[in-house]
């Protein structure tokens, strides 16, 4: 297969629209030209995940990470990011991301984390609003019906219902609001009358069914501390490990997941009825309110350990895509940053 052919199927699960405005996803490095028989995916882009590309003979590294998430001016061999652009290209190897693009897809990063625990997923935590569409409804006579009908879905249209009445045709078509002046324009364009009548009613703005974060419940309810210990068993171990805040025995049954950095949604948690909270890179001040003011429990896991699930399932889509022509790896490289883990041998604190 081609890499043109891998991207493809990597954009429609994960589409680079659907990204954050300041993210940066797609192709880093490779010519879409290129055979590819095997990729490896992975959380992080670093020295470690290209050396095993390299090592395990792939043609493509899929991350999860961006590696050049900010501008650059250059990418020379002497610096750190620049070397492994170098390397990739040296080894015929590409590089694709898809970061926030892969977080509300659906799906996506937080449906492998709560899968990956043992919830039953319900929906999203911070739900994106659906497409903003309008209604269309017109009349036209029925000789010219067809080509009207034929400009407006060429515009951006689609039809919901047709009704006959009399000697003329009522078509009713549903369209995205960004498409509404190209769908007038052509209504005007091919309309036989010279003031073509319709009406457009623009429809409820609704949360859709992706968004960051997912809402899903475990079989059934258990201990903080147990719930804390099912987390740690389900990913990969850190150093930094897995903790808990809030009673320890405190039943847990909903629960809302974000992989990645995910404190900015301790609002959205406490008013989504739910028991925990699991994400990563919680901070103390913010914690530790949410918590006094009667919030959810906290389960605070590593950031690459929240996000390394996505890994089997990135590769799962590649999979069922491609079948057998395709190999895909997951990493076994460890990339979370702290490699040294310590509790203090004094006895007693202070309150």
């Amino acid at each position: 297969m081609k890499l043109a052919d891998v991207i493809a199927v990597l954009e429609s699960a994960y589409p680079p629209k659907t990204a954050e405005k300041w993210d940066a996803v797609g192709l880093v490095c490779g010519d879409p030209d290129e055979e590819v028989t095997r990729v490896l995916v992975c959380v992080d882009p670093t020295s470690s995940t290209v050396d095993e590309a390299v090592e395990r003979d792939a043609q493509l590294v899929l991350a999860h990470h961006p590696l050049l998430l900010r501008g650059v001016n250059g990418v020379p061999a002497n610096d750190p990011k620049g070397a492994l652009v170098h390397k990739l290209i040296r080894n015929r190897a590409a590089l694709y991301c898809a970061h926030t693009n892969a977080d509300s897809a659906l799906p996506g990063v937080s449906d492998a984390l709560a899968e990956a625990i043992g919830l039953t997923i319900t929906g999203p935590l911070d739900a994106a609003s659906r497409t903003p569409l309008d209604v269309l409804t017109t009349f036209v006579p029925v000789p010219g019906a067809e080509q009207v009908l034929k400009a407006l879905t060429d515009a951006g249209a689609g039809v919901i219902g047709e009704l006959t009445r009399h000697e003329d045709t009522r078509l009713e078509l549903v369209l995205p609001r960004s498409r509404r002046n190209a769908v007038l324009a052509a209504l005007r364009a091919t309309h036989p009358y010279e003031d073509a009548g319709f009406t457009l009613q623009e429809m409820a703005d609704l949360p859709g069914d992706t968004g960051t974060g997912r809402i899903g419940e475990l079989p059934e309810a258990e201990p903080l501390r147990v719930f804390a210990q099912r987390v740690a068993d389900a990913l990969p171990a850190t150093v930094q490990g897995v903790r808990a805040a809030g009673d320890p025995e405190r039943l847990i049954k909903r629960v809302a997941v974000c992989g990645g950095a995910g404190d900015s949604f301790l609002g959205t948690v406490a008013r989504a009825g739910v028991d925990a909270y699991v994400t990563a890179d919680l901070r103390h001040h913010p914690a530790s309110e949410h918590i006094e003011s009667g919030g959810p429990a906290l389960v605070d896991v590593a950031h690459w350990a929240s996000e390394w699930p996505w890994c089997e399932q990135a590769a799962g889509i590649l999979g069922e895509a491609f079948g057998g022509r395709v190999e895909v790896l997951v990493s076994t490289r460890r990339t979370d940053p702290w490699t040294v883990g310590a509790t203090s041998s004094a006895v007693g604190g202070h309150a």
